[in-house]
């Protein structure tokens, strides 16, 4: 048998665990730097109070990936779910970031998605975390030749904003 592979593996796979201590004296952990004691969390569709329909659907359904590939718990439904993640979308905007000198037109635009959301514990009703105007962006090349269309910016933003919300449930470090 070959140690050396499966010795290589195994610290990589604790490499790769390891995050920050939830003291701060202490430095890095070898251990899950989510809540120890959450099991699941429930997702139910975020708000939108935007003009952008279907972001609610597309950003709960970006959440719930995002939680079950980078922590430990289940998503499951209200009623049986230790915590829950709540939240509404509450802006949705393409603004320009470049364009041709000579005609104007647009070279290059950003999609921008901002969010408030509040993650409960069902069981003792403590809110855990929120944050309000909390925002991403994704980009997008609108230009002739790539003629790429809006969603491309904000399939973007929306995955960046659920990893960026996924990593807001961290335990304090």
């Amino acid at each position: 048998m070959r140690t050396g592979p499966v010795l290589a593996l195994a610290l990589l796979a604790a490499a790769f665990s390891a995050g920050c201590a939830s003291d701060p004296t202490q430095g890095y952990a070898l251990a899950w730097t989510y809540e120890d004691d959450v099991r699941s969390v429930a997702v139910p569709i975020f708000d939108n109070s935007t003009f952008a329909t279907g972001l609610e659907f597309d950003l709960t359904e970006a959440l719930i990936a995002e939680i079950q590939r980078q922590t430990p718990w289940v998503v499951t439904a209200d009623e049986r779910a230790d915590t829950t993640l709540t939240g509404a979308v509450t802006g949705a905007r393409a603004t320009n970031l470049s364009s041709t000198p000579g005609t104007g037109l647009v070279q290059e635009n950003a999609y921008e998605l901002r969010v408030s959301f509040r993650w409960r514990d069902n069981r003792s009703g403590d809110v855990l975390v929120a944050r309000d105007g909390f925002s991403a962006v994704g980009t997008y090349v609108p230009a002739r030749g790539t003629g790429e269309r809006r969603e491309i910016g904000q399939r973007q933003a929306v995955r960046e904003l659920a990893r960026e919300i996924v990593a807001e449930l961290r335990s304090n470090w």
